[in-house]
């Protein structure tokens, strides 16, 4: 996949940083640490420029995170509740248990969008549920934007710095990565075994 990635970038540039950035931030198994990285590289052996990168690779982040925004506004909470009418005893969920969910992220959707554009997978997901909870699009838009572009900026920069080694910030964003997504499981798993006991207890005491 590598070597397709660069092959789209040096054939297209900047648009092909920008659609390949859009791609990612839909399809997050396409990894943004090799073309930003690489796209940082670049710059040192070519006549694109770090500003031009991080401007194109932003917008496309943003317009990735959009698509996916949309297809969490599809998915709204209505049509979430007749999942778990459905699937609700299977999944071990509630549709309190959904309100729940849908109310903390209406409480502190802004700070998560934010903060999970530096998380890697979780970065691109974490539109879908902005766009269910119907987050207003401006604010969604400005700390995406905001989230991204200090995401693009620091691999851009990275990857000028070290130039033909910018291979060595893709393995040390790969340990991050692990790092990252085991602490998610961890929370994840905390979480489930809460929700698990509560409703043994509840069921219980009926």
């Amino acid at each position: 996949m590598e070597i397709w990635i660069q092959h789209i970038m040096e054939q297209f540039g900047y648009i092909g940083v920008a659609f390949l950035i859009m791609i990612e931030n839909i399809f997050p198994p396409i990894p943004s640490e090799v073309i930003l990285t690489f796209g940082g590289f670049m710059t040192t052996t070519t006549n694109l420029t770090i500003t031009g990168m991080i401007i194109v690779s932003t917008i496309g982040s943003v317009s990735g995170a959009l698509v996916l925004y949309g297809l969490g506004s599809f998915l709204d909470i209505t049509r979430l509740e007749k999942i778990v009418d459905r699937w609700g005893t299977i999944l071990r969920l509630s549709k309190k248990d959904l309100h729940k969910a849908n109310q903390w992220f209406t409480k502190h959707g802004i700070a998560t969008v934010f903060f999970c554009r530096f998380i890697p997978l979780i970065r691109s997901l974490i539109s879908i549920p902005a766009g269910m909870s119907k987050m207003k699009i401006s604010l969604f838009l400005l700390f995406t934007t905001l989230g991204s572009l200090i995401w693009n900026t620091v691999l851009i920069y990275f990857g000028a710095l070290v130039g033909s080694n910018w291979t060595v910030i893709v393995y040390y964003m790969s340990i991050y990565s692990k790092v990252a997504y085991f602490i998610i499981f961890l929370l994840l798993a905390t979480s489930l075994i809460w929700i698990l006991r509560r409703n043994k207890i509840k069921n219980k005491n009926v």
